[in-house]
């Protein structure tokens, strides 16, 4: 009975680590294709775009299609309509003259009910630089904030989880003392004596449970997964949504205006109080962490690296809150997209998010970093992330998965999981 629950837990962990699931497949196919098999181009190129409409896997043949071709989450530069001719069309847009992202968008209406899909064409992304700009007492902030950090006792609480544990890994829901209030976690530790890496998990946006990593543990990682709210993680679901609605509701803007008081300035400082934590097991090495985590937790992981100095490897799926700024200079800007359609769009509230943008944090990474991301994220612009990921001068390796949105393959998982476990485990 304890194996068949410690495989369900398994299972249940890998689905959970994932930031959105994979979409499955729908009766009727629009299929959006690039001319480029990377779907990258020159800035100052052309691209084309192929529109495909299938019905078990069968063209269709004189059924319209609605398209608009823009730059992501910008107005349209093109849009219109055009009826498929031997289950097929190209629409060729536009120059695209700087570097950036251009998206075609195509739906069609089959049986009364509307499918549709898009891609996503790249233009010299490696030449995207950001729009935010380094404040001068960036560091001298962050110096200070540790400084306040040092002040106050880690105090780690553990509790024992039984049931979550296997005949191999140990997991214990664990309280830390962090500036105002406290971070949770779920920490999963190999039984067997020795000394062993870590790996930080740090999480995706949203209020909801964890359930750690043993699966990690059971092939020798320490791991610590983190919530970043203050709250136990291991509370009943309901707890999380009335907060996700209720004190929670947008946490991300929360005291934008002030620095000092931002929400995510204890968030990042608790990342900072997670690695406090790792540092005290006597099961761990001493040596060897990593962090890791997609999206928010994405953008989490190249925060903690640049903020600490005791961070080894990072691994990051699309990062979230890169290059906030964006939208104020008619690109796409990063999640939460706090700047778009003049939302709070107010000089300190700008001034704020240059302390918390990953973009400056970026900056300071100085360890070895595995990143992926697709073209067609609609969470994350890619605009975003390339803003971060390209002032990064440390050790780097981009994985491009084109037609991921916010979602990953197995393949990008495993990769990952392959590249943290050849550096810790070496």
């Amino acid at each position: 009975m304890k194996t068949k629950l410690s495989l369900f837990l398994l299972l249940l962990t890998g689905i959970l680590f994932q930031s959105n699931a994979q979409p499955s497949k729908q009766l009727v196919q629009v299929i959006v294709t690039p001319d480029r098999a990377d779907w990258t181009y020159e800035k100052g190129d052309r691209a084309e775009f192929e529109i495909q409409v299938l019905k078990n896997n069968v063209p269709l043949d004189g059924v319209e299609v609605t398209y608009r071709i823009q730059p992501e989450q910008m107005s349209a530069w093109d849009k219109g309509r055009v009826t498929l001719k031997k289950g097929s069309t190209t629409l060729k847009s536009k120059r695209f003259r700087d570097a950036g992202f251009l998206r075609c968008h195509a739906s069609v209406e089959v049986d009364g009910k509307t499918y549709s899909s898009y891609a996503t064409a790249g233009f010299s992304p490696e030449e995207i630089e950001p729009t935010t700009t380094l404040p001068p007492d960036f560091e001298q902030f962050w110096e200070d904030a540790k400084a306040e950090l040092a002040e106050v006792p880690v105090k780690p609480v553990l509790t024992l989880m039984p049931e979550r544990c296997t005949d191999k890994v140990d997991v214990y829901h664990v309280s830390i003392d962090n500036i105002k209030g406290k971070i949770y976690g779920i920490l999963s530790k190999p039984k067997a004596e020795g000394n062993y890496p870590a790996i930080l998990h740090v999480p995706g946006a949203g209020i909801r449970p964890y359930y750690g990593d043993p699966w990690s543990a059971e092939k020798g990682i320490i791991t610590f997964q983190v919530g970043i709210h203050g709250i136990p993680v291991n509370l009943d679901q309901e707890v999380y949504d009335n907060l996700s609605y209720g004190a929670l509701n947008n946490y991300w803007v929360t005291n934008l205006d002030d620095k000092d008081n931002y929400y995510y300035k204890r968030v990042y400082l608790g990342c900072v109080r997670a690695v406090d934590f790792i540092e005290t097991l006597d099961c761990f090495n001493g040596e060897d962490i990593a962090v890791t985590g997609g999206s928010q937790g994405g953008a989490l992981s190249i925060v903690t690296a640049g903020l600490d100095d005791r961070i080894d490897y990072l691994a990051a799926f699309y990062p979230a809150l890169s290059d906030l700024t964006g939208y104020l200079n008619d690109r796409a800007g990063g999640w939460p997209y706090m700047f778009r359609d003049g939302f709070t769009n107010k000089h300190e509230k700008v001034e704020t998010s240059k302390y918390f943008d990953v973009v400056n944090f970026a900056r300071f990474v100085e360890v070895p970093g595995w990143y992926s991301w697709g073209y067609n994220d609609n969470v994350c612009p890619p605009t975003s992330t390339y803003s971060a990921y390209n002032v990064i001068e440390a050790e780097k390796e981009l994985h491009i998965f084109q037609e991921t949105q916010h979602w990953t393959f197995p393949e990008q998982r495993e990769q990952r999981n392959t590249w943290l476990f050849d550096n810790l485990l070496k």
